[in-house]
């Protein structure tokens, strides 16, 4: 490494490591640090030592001549340690650039990694003695990336209407490793992901956008590493500018960057928009006894929430020890630099934003109108893409659906339960299922929000997939190492009689079961609002019971790329459904229903009906034991328009979901409503599709099923 001795005087701004031919420009913000050095390591590891020398404002810079891109980096913070002042500053602990673009290595579970005393990875020690161990040959490196031009042959984001937005929540490595058509050394990366043949099956299956489990640069938790575990979903964020080097099959010395636009650029020409979980709640660093890696040795107390009556504590409204205090101007800065950086140079169309509740904390409380939700909306880039809150954190008042401001759509895990339920028959009706399939009107029409503010989903990373949801009454965590303690114990699943995946032997229960999955699925692909699907539930997969498969990097949280053959109805059902999704503007409407007709003496946009044909009275709306329930949906009464103020004309359509467990009839609705009907879908009749009905006629349902019906006036 040939690098200049003495750093030149640089610039304050931008903040990180910035290549230039002549000399790399570092600059990192630290208000009370009293010395900052940029630390450069050669491929031996041998590490050079320089003091930025320069100070502008609270933040410490220098330009370091002959640093080239690939250069691995890191800080020293000297400060005072004073844990009771929440002040952890300890120059002994090489720390991760909050700026770097691209990171190198992995952490390594040793004690050194911590920034107070602890005698070993079995010992927690005490968080307010310093240790002065080197931390450096145990931790990732910041990386010096070139950020020249790439060819992104004419990109442009899809730009897909909110109300045609199919969301599909899928991981990098998980939704590659096992893909017979991907080249091995492809599978696991953003090159696998934008293989054909990854490409090929997604835009085959219809889904318009693909929600990728975060790729920010996260490490694995110490404790996991330590009994041989790892962190595989990725909620643990070192790093909030960098694509995870574990991804990337070109190499993790910048080469990720490219790699990842590289992915972008090709889902997007597939016509796929990207959306990123991110995790900006909390970071890598956990609770008072978690490692030192960078946030907690630069600015302790402006980047984390501490205790007011024991600032050596931390507020953790995560459930990770740590709260990112992003109420604080510097830290909001660092968080909208990057959003902003992800949007304008790595081309992503959203994100979705893990625990937002906790982003929205001023002081303590969830403040929808603090400086981060205010931000947001009035920023010109971040307000013109996807913005999807998961509206809670656990903290108190944490719990916010339908809460957050008009640009945002919001996870709806009052949608999630209430489908479960009515498909378990433990439902107390059918009245709050009307509200999840008519886009939940009562909990976003109030404040003028619009039906897509609902993300519906009915399964997600965290939690049964929808296989397992009708396989399972008890979560089967094992595998984890916590002793079946971890992931939640209120599934509000089913087993149908058998705890586990039926044998060959039992039919009868394989079929029940095929035919839930599928009752779900078309429940959810024609509810109005977004409908999220979790990858691999179009073909059945399992994840053996378990409800939390984190630390799973294997089959179990792997895509099984035999299954479609296995359950081929599943992802024909999940295709024609989306089809229809796609060609009918009824059934994802951009405006709340009103039941009344749009035109007077006409039909009403939305009608609920009872098996015997009548529409629903205020009484059976409070029936508890009703389990089956007929929506119809008026193709003459969609109320937004088109583009130029056109009327939007459809057909109509008649949905029944019947959740009950004895077969039941029901009759049609009269001529008034349409002169015949057409079988689309029927959950429990394979080769029903295009049978014809008259109007009034009396339709058996099979016990839990569902049938979806065309209007032919």
């Amino acid at each position: 490494m040939d690098v200049a001795r003495e750093p030149w005087p640089g610039h304050w701004t931008p903040l990180g490591a910035t290549y230039a031919t002549e000399a790399t420009n570092f600059a990192l913000w630290a208000p009370e640090a009293q010395q900052v050095e940029v630390c450069l390591f050669d491929e031996d590891d041998t590490e050079t030592r320089l003091v930025l020398p320069n100070r502008t404002f609270d933040i410490w810079h220098g330009a370091v001549s002959g640093v080239r891109a690939g250069q691995r980096y890191g800080f020293r913070v000297h400060g005072p340690w004073d844990p009771a002042t929440g002040r952890r500053f300890n120059p002994a602990k090489l720390l991760t650039d909050p700026y770097a673009r691209a990171v190198d290595g992995a952490l390594t579970a040793h004690p050194a990694i911590y920034g107070h005393v602890r005698p070993s990875m079995d010992e927690g020690g005490d968080h307010r003695v310093r240790d002065d161990r080197d931390s450096a040959p145990y931790v990732p490196k910041s990386v010096v990336v070139d950020v020249h031009p790439f060819d992104w042959r004419g990109d442009a984001p899809p730009r897909v209407p909110w109300s045609e937005t199919v969301l599909y929540e899928t991981h990098v490595r998980g939704f590659t490793m096992a893909h017979p058509d991907i080249p091995a050394e492809l599978r696991g990366t953003y090159a696998g992901l934008a293989h054909p043949a990854a490409l090929e099956y997604l835009t085959g299956l219809g889904i318009t956008t693909v929600e990728l489990l975060p790729v920010h640069q996260y490490v694995s938790e110490p404790d996991f590493l330590h009994r041989g575990s790892l962190n595989y979903w990725g909620y643990n964020t070192l790093a909030f500018f960098a694509p995870h080097n574990a991804y990337s099959a070109a190499g993790s010395r910048g080469q990720q960057v490219d790699e990842f636009k590289a992915m972008v650029r090709a889902l997007h020409e597939a016509g796929l928009e990207v959306i990123l979980d991110v995790v900006y709640n909390h970071t890598a660093e956990q609770g008072d006894g978690g490692p030192t890696l960078a946030y907690r040795g630069i600015a302790n107390e402006a980047y984390y929430h501490l205790d007011p009556a024991d600032r050596s504590a931390y507020l953790d409204y995560t459930g990770t020890g740590n709260t990112f205090k992003v109420a604080h101007p510097a830290v909001l800065g660092l968080v909208m630099d990057s959003l902003r950086y992800w949007v304008g140079e790595m081309h992503v169309d959203g994100f979705r934003f893990d625990l937002a509740s906790a982003l929205a904390r001023s002081m303590h409380d969830v403040d929808m109108l603090g400086s981060f939700m205010t931000v947001i909306g009035q920023d010109p880039v971040l307000r013109e893409v996807k913005l999807i809150a998961e509206p809670w954190d656990v903290g108190p008042g944490g719990y916010q659906v339908g809460e957050f401001p008009h640009l945002w759509t919001e996870w709806n895990d009052r949608y999630r339960n209430s489908v479960r339920d009515h498909w378990r028959g433990a439902a107390a009706g059918v009245r709050d299922l009307a509200f999840r399939l008519s886009g939940s009107s009562d909990l976003y029409a109030d404040d003028r929000r619009r039906p897509y503010a609902s993300i519906n989903y009915v399964t997600a990373h965290d939690g049964f997939t929808m296989r397992d949801l009708v396989s399972y009454d008890r979560k089967h965590n094992e595998a984890n190492g916590e002793d079946n303690r971890d992931g939640t114990d209120d599934n509000r699943s089913w087993n149908h009689g058998v705890e586990g995946d039926p044998t060959p032997s039992d039919p009868e229960l394989a079929a029940l079961r095929l035919r839930q999955v599928k009752n779900m699925l078309t429940t959810m692909l024609l509810s109005t609002g977004v409908p999220m699907l979790l990858s691999g539930d179009e073909m059945g997969r399992t994840q053996r019971g378990n409800n939390n498969a984190y630390c799973q990097d294997n089959e179990i949280s792997w895509m099984d790329w035999s299954l479609p053959a296995q359950y081929p109805e599943l992802g024909e059902l999940v295709r024609t459904l989306l089809d229809l999704r796609r060609a009918h503007p009824v059934v994802r409407q951009r405006r709340f229903f009103e039941g009344v007709p749009v035109v007077a003496g006409g039909r009403k946009d939305i009608a609920w009906f009872t098996p015997s044909g009548t529409e629903m009275t205020e009484t059976e709306w409070h029936d508890g034991s009703l389990r089956t329930l007929g929506m119809y949906l008026n193709g003459a009464g969609i109320r937004s328009r088109g583009v130029r103020g056109e009327p939007i004309l459809d057909d109509s359509f008649l949905l029944y979901v019947h959740a009950g467990a004895s077969d039941v009839e029901v009759r049609l609705p009269g001529r008034f409503w349409g002169v015949s009907y057409e079988v689309v879908v029927d959950t429990a009749g394979a080769g029903s599709a295009g049978r014809r009905l008259r109007a009034a006629a009396r339709v058996p349902l099979v016990q839990r099923s569902s049938l979806l019906l065309r209007v032919i006036d």
